[in-house]
């Protein structure tokens, strides 16, 4: 059942929106209405794109992603403000992950402009399906990847750059902090590989621990460092950060850990905050000494981690309001959403359908 105008925010009572019960979305698939679709053919660069409605992609047994995995993709949102806007969360930040990606993958990709116009497209296209303020938000997911045959060596004749979206709510849903369970036998990324990039080969091969973690009743996963097993990376699909007195610590980006968009503007606001921030090797006994931890990520947001379970000895940390994850998580909601001024820059707010070929 649609939610009626009346249980909405007056400011956007007005909205025509999908038949979703907002209360109890989850983050989970949605299917919407339409989606983004480019094409590039070896050699040669991505042009503008078009919006086609959401369907299934044809694709050829033999092409590059389903043999090879060559492929990334990208997560970030769109957000109804409660005075009515629709805005981007430092949406180029993306863009330029993605281009590293494909840089590293041997693949062509979009300029910035090209991939924060498709985005904007994909936004306005689904726009009925961005939840209202408080409700949750519309998780785009942008994907590059070698859709033409292979057999062999390269070169990869077609390339293809798509954009959907779908609504979804919290990724963590427990208030009361995270329960992890640190990894010491499978490893998420290894020197020199690919654990710096969003390689869609990145993610299945954890799986496995992670549903015996979940299995086990802990929320999720933290990893090592694959050479020494000795130093903590970072979780599933978050970055990770500890607290001792003043000093906030985050594992260093060495090319085994994804530069996360939220770890970066984390990392800025805590500063702002007055805190030394650290970005270094962490032994997994100055994890386990500190006083608060927390994970960022577009999903996560910002989430407090509460214990974590290292060779069957679980350690507790600090936990509520008066965290600096909370007021984090504050922060950088209330810039999102609108409630405070965006004194970053980090802002891009939509107004219209952005036409083709138009630099954004």
């Amino acid at each position: 059942m649609a939610p009626s105008a009346q249980s909405l925010p007056t400011s956007v009572s007005d909205e025509k929106y999908a038949n979703v019960k907002w209360e109890e979305l989850g983050f989970g698939f949605c299917r919407t209405d339409n989606m983004y679709v480019a094409k590039c053919k070896h050699g040669e660069s991505f042009q503008e794109g078009k919006i086609v409605p959401y369907a299934d992609i044809q694709i050829s047994p033999c092409s590059a992603v389903l043999n090879y995995g060559q492929g990334l993709y990208e997560g970030l949102k769109a957000y109804r403000t409660e005075d009515g806007r629709i805005v981007l969360f430092r949406p180029d930040q993306n863009a330029l992950r993605l281009q590293s990606g494909a840089n590293r993958l041997c693949m062509p990709y979009p300029t910035v402009d090209q991939f924060v116009s498709a985005v904007k497209q994909v936004v306005l296209a689904n726009k009925k399906w961005i939840p209202p303020p408080g409700r949750g938000t519309l998780y785009i997911r942008p994907i590059l990847f070698g859709s033409g045959p292979i057999l062999g060596s390269l070169p990869v004749p077609d390339y293809t750059f798509t954009v959907f979206a779908c609504p979804v709510g919290r990724y963590h849903k427990d208030n009361a902090g995270l329960n992890l369970k640190i990894e010491d036998k499978f490893r998420r990324a290894f020197p020199s590989g690919t654990g710096g990039v969003k390689s869609i080969t990145n993610y299945s091969p954890v799986w496995i621990t992670l549903a015996e973690a979940k299995a086990k009743g802990f929320s999720d996963v933290l990893f090592l460092y694959a050479a020494t097993g000795k130093n903590v990376e970072e979780l599933f699909a978050s970055n990770v950060f500890i607290v001792k007195g003043n000093v906030v610590s985050t594992p260093e980006i060495s090319g085994t850990i994804l530069p996360g968009v939220t770890r970066k503007s984390v990392i800025e606001l805590t500063r702002d905050f007055g805190y030394k921030v650290e970005e270094r090797v962490v032994p997994v006994e100055d994890f386990l000494d500190a006083e608060e931890v927390f994970c960022s990520g577009t999903a996560a947001i910002v989430t407090t981690i509460a214990s974590v379970t290292f060779k069957e000895k679980k350690t507790e940390f600090k936990t509520g309001d008066k965290t600096l994850a909370g007021k984090l998580f504050a922060t950088l909601t209330d810039i999102q959403m609108g409630r405070v001024e965006d004194k970053k820059g980090w802002i891009v707010e939509l107004t219209d359908a952005p036409k083709p070929g138009l630099k954004l």
